[in-house]
């Protein structure tokens, strides 16, 4: 039995949880080598030689721009789109390390250039 089975009627509290997206990039992150069962775990191809290759994972509001960063970082880079989510505004790309660093860039200087985003730094793993 949990907390909020314990109160009576007139004790339940209504919690209303609401997002107000920004306009930003809060994630932006390069995981290089990662070990295949990462790839498993996270439902992308396993006939794909992932043995030099790298995982890029961004999170951007408003999440339909997930599909604009999408276009943006296959057209920069020749990475492979993994996941996008234009709910979440998560986006997952494949590629070699290069690739995919050169494809965070992009998007994330589009982000920030062309509509006005604000943006965090790429980090690196």
């Amino acid at each position: 039995m949990g907390f909020a089975d314990k109160l009576t009627p007139q004790e339940k509290l209504r919690i209303v949880q609401e997002l107000v997206p920004g306009k930003q990039i809060t994630i932006a992150h390069v995981i290089a080598n990662p070990d295949p069962v990462l790839y498993e775990k996270l439902g992308l191809d396993p006939a794909i030689d992932y043995s030099r290759s790298a995982i890029g994972v961004v999170t951007i509001s408003p999440a339909e721009t997930a599909i604009i960063i999408a276009d943006i970082a296959m057209k920069a880079a020749g990475v492979e789109v993994g996941f996008v989510d234009r709910f979440s505004g998560t986006l997952i790309v494949t590629g070699t390390v290069s690739e995919t660093e050169a494809a965070l860039r992009a998007l994330t200087e589009y982000a920030r250039e062309r509509l006005g985003f604000e943006v965090c730094e790429i980090t690196r793993t």
